[in-house]
């Protein structure tokens, strides 16, 4: 079975020939640059600076050698947009605060600030104030907060939408190349359209802005959830036409070759519950998701993909009705996520893409047994009936012992066996 058959099966809630993978599909089932690098050197592919595609959390790219060895049924497609506002084209080398050669992006220009943490600037551009900062203790970039005052008899929530643009024909113009570069690819494509994500606090400080406006502040945006709803509507049905414009203009470009786009990265969980009720949910989030995946359903074959982490069990029959078809990840360590539990009840109604192993702890810190031990429970739990793709919960971490990271992948390949 093909990759992208297998992938399909599994959207499908069909059993396929082995429990799919994906690593890199999206740039929450990658992998830290430094863990991309030990595999290679681990799995004796010779030395290669590994390319940065994602810098805000530093992810690398698993490029075809990995692919191969790792198992990986996905590929993720996109025009190579990066959330600095500059594309991933005319590659240099940098040398990471962990002393790793790695290849950024051109237009990857950092400084260091007099406490030695590294900034980089939206667009590229130095001669504007940073937008994010790596501490020199740390492994990827923060956002700095660079929020100017609020009055509310001046907000306008156009100024919440800057960055959500009509796609012009340059765009256009890459995407078909991507597409047509990738269309007899015989993995599933992963597609990232972007202008999607209503109200993702990874988003809203907008490090891609030059001069930001509106709510920046990630605790304000909280905030106003509460006290500035009818701002947020407002904003939210400004960005969903915008959205659906794109979609409307790429869906004949992109056509059956995309089988799963990601839709929204927005956070609804922490490690004990959900930030806001279903009631809140259902008010505020759930018209514009279900107005997107309405379109997507009714126009394209693509099935939809959800990001969120946390203690989400109590949102979960609305994401359902907010008409997506893949949830990622299950994070499993966090409360109220029995896994069976959640398998017997919505298995049949949603993908669980992720949560094939804990990111916060098992991975990480305990032994290729304990990893190999969760990996195998995991795919016992949810591989039956298909409706699962097996990844990690979140990006494989920097400071990962890559004998676990092959433990993992060892395990998965057990199970399949």
């Amino acid at each position: 079975m093909l990759p992208k058959e297998r992938i399909k099966q599994a959207l499908n809630h069909s059993q396929p020939d082995r429990v799919p993978v994906d690593f890199g599909g999206t740039g929450q089932t990658g992998m830290h640059v430094s863990c991309v690098e030990a595999l290679r050197n681990y799995y004796g592919l010779g030395k290669k600076q590994v390319k940065v595609i994602e810098p805000y959390q530093m992810l690398g790219e698993i490029d075809d050698e990995l692919i191969d060895i790792i198992g990986i049924d996905t590929r993720p497609v996109d025009i190579g947009n990066t959330m600095f506002g500059f594309r991933n084209e005319n590659w240099k080398e940098w040398k990471t605060p962990w002393e790793q050669n790695v290849l950024v992006a051109g237009d990857f220009n950092t400084m260091k600030d007099e406490n030695g943490d590294i900034l980089i600037y939206p667009q590229g551009d130095r001669s504007v104030a940073p937008s994010a900062k790596m501490p020199k203790s740390s492994f990827f970039f923060d956002a700095l907060n660079r929020q100017g005052p609020i009055e509310d008899s001046n907000l306008n929530p156009e100024d919440n939408t800057e960055e959500f643009n009509v796609i012009g024909t340059e765009d256009i113009s890459r995407w078909k190349r991507v597409i047509e570069a990738n269309r007899h690819n015989e993995n599933a494509l992963v597609g990232n359209i972007g202008g999607t994500a209503f109200g993702d606090v990874a988003l809203i400080p907008a490090v891609q802005l030059k001069h930001p406006k509106g709510i920046r502040d990630v605790e304000e945006w909280y905030i106003s959830t509460l006290t500035r709803r009818d701002y947020i509507h407002r904003m939210f049905e400004t960005q969903s036409e915008i959205a659906i414009q794109n979609l409307s203009v790429l869906a004949p470009v992109i056509r059956d070759a995309v089988d799963v786009v990601f839709i929204c990265g927005t956070d609804f969980g922490t490690q004990n519950s959900t930030f806001c009720s279903v009631e809140t949910y259902e008010s505020i989030w759930m018209p514009y998701y279900r107005k997107v995946n309405d379109w997507i359903h009714e126009n394209t074959s693509w099935k939809t993909f959800k990001h969120c982490c946390g203690s989400i069990k109590s949102l979960i029959p609305s994401l359902i009705k907010s008409g997506f078809d893949i949830l990622n990840p299950v994070q499993y360590n966090a409360a109220n996520m029995d896994c069976r539990q959640l398998k017997d009840e919505y298995g049949d109604q949603i993908v669980f893409w992720g949560g094939g192993v804990d990111t916060q702890k098992i991975l990480p810190f305990g032994t290729p047994g304990e990893v190999r031990t969760a990996v195998l429970r995991q795919c016992e739990i949810f591989a039956r009936d298909g409706g699962f793709v097996f990844s990690s919960v979140h990006n494989v971490q920097a400071n990962t012992p890559v004998e676990n990271i092959v433990a993992m992948i060892d395990a998965v390949k057990e199970f399949n066996q």
